[in-house]
């Protein structure tokens, strides 16, 4: 197939830290321009990654540029998903995409509207440690899954927009999105409530904890959790009827890293060792190919945002009003 030829929107850290470098190296794409509101900052991203500069509007407004990954501050992310749309874009968006489920909404219709694909940038959910688990769950492995327990969290952060109250920063939203998502991706199916605790930051005004529980379908629950300020944690661990499966690390894992899952079964530890991955170079070449495939394409990346979305807005309702929170009556 013809690569995908991806403009950015945002020289953020991720960015250059391992996106630009999982579109050069995917056969399916091509890192064609960077864009960034100042003009020698994308003029320097660029002359590193070998490709053009220019503006956000540049990226839009270039013929050949296929899609574009955004890499702007969450509360940014509507504005630039319709206008990339309209541009006729295809869109990867960094998580959370939205941070409500009426922006959601208007995200996925534009996208829809226009015939564009549109992405959340979960990347750890196409690392193959997960593909291993999901055989083990299928298999029986563990009997019936009965409870996930989830946890991101990581030293307090120095600074910059993941401590903005104007640009939607936080623990919530910036780290609790992988251990929502982790949950509805093992069990294969959407919570039906939420009941969220919050601590905020009163000098920043921002949450630097969540802990949520999460009721689904069959008697099965969640307890996810994200945290500013604590030893570093990165994990899901699946109770089973049977048995038990955790992570070692699940969600951000360099490319040169080997992880382990540990099954618990019979009184007895087996340590299961998983080959390094480039998880943004997986979701880069999955992204491509949904393209390139158009109306044949099957990947529910719209539907899952919106699923999404809706569960982030559910535990954030729960802590304001104190209350659990059935997904029904939001949606």
């Amino acid at each position: 197939m013809k690569p995908v030829r991806i403009g950015v929107l945002g020289c953020s850290r991720i960015a250059r830290k391992s996106v630009f470098r999982a579109i050069q190296d995917s056969p399916y794409a091509e890192l064609a321009m960077i864009g960034s509101r100042d003009a020698e900052v994308a003029r320097t991203c660029a002359e590193e990654f070998g490709c053009g500069s220019g503006t956000y509007e540049d990226v839009l407004n270039n013929k050949i540029i296929d899609a574009v990954y955004l890499s702007l501050p969450n509360t940014e992310h509507e504005e630039w998903v319709l206008k990339a749309a309209q541009a006729q874009k295809h869109v990867w968006c960094e998580k959370p995409a939205a941070l409500t489920y009426a922006s959601a909404k208007r995200m996925v219709e534009e996208c829809k509207k226009r015939s564009v694909r549109l992405m959340e940038g979960l990347m750890f959910r196409f690392h193959p440690q997960h593909t291993k688990v999901r055989e083990f769950l299928d298999a029986g492995v563990i009997g019936e899954s009965l409870r996930l327990d989830a946890c991101f969290a990581f030293p307090m952060p120095k600074g910059g927009n993941i401590l903005d109250k104007k640009l939607g920063g936080g623990a919530y939203y910036d780290a609790c999105p992988y251990p929502i998502y982790a949950a509805r991706m093992i069990f294969g199916t959407e919570p039906l409530s939420a009941i969220c605790s919050v601590k905020m930051d009163e000098a920043l005004g921002v949450p630097v904890r969540a802990d949520m529980i999460l009721e689904f379908p069959e008697g099965r629950s969640a307890l996810v959790s994200s945290m500013f300020g604590s030893y570093y944690q990165s994990y899901y661990d699946i109770l089973g009827t049977e048995g038990r499966i955790r992570t070692e690390r699940a969600f951000p894992v360099a490319p040169d890293r080997e992880v382990k899952l540990f099954l618990y079964k019979n009184d007895a530890i087996d340590e299961i060792p998983i080959q390094p991955a480039d998880h943004f170079r997986i979701m880069v070449d999955f992204f491509c190919k949904e393209i390139a495939l158009g109306s044949a394409g099957s990947a529910r990346y719209e539907e899952d945002l919106l699923a999404q979305a809706l569960v982030l807005e559910a535990g954030m309702k729960s802590y304001e009003e104190k209350r659990i929170v059935q997904l029904a009556e939001l949606n």
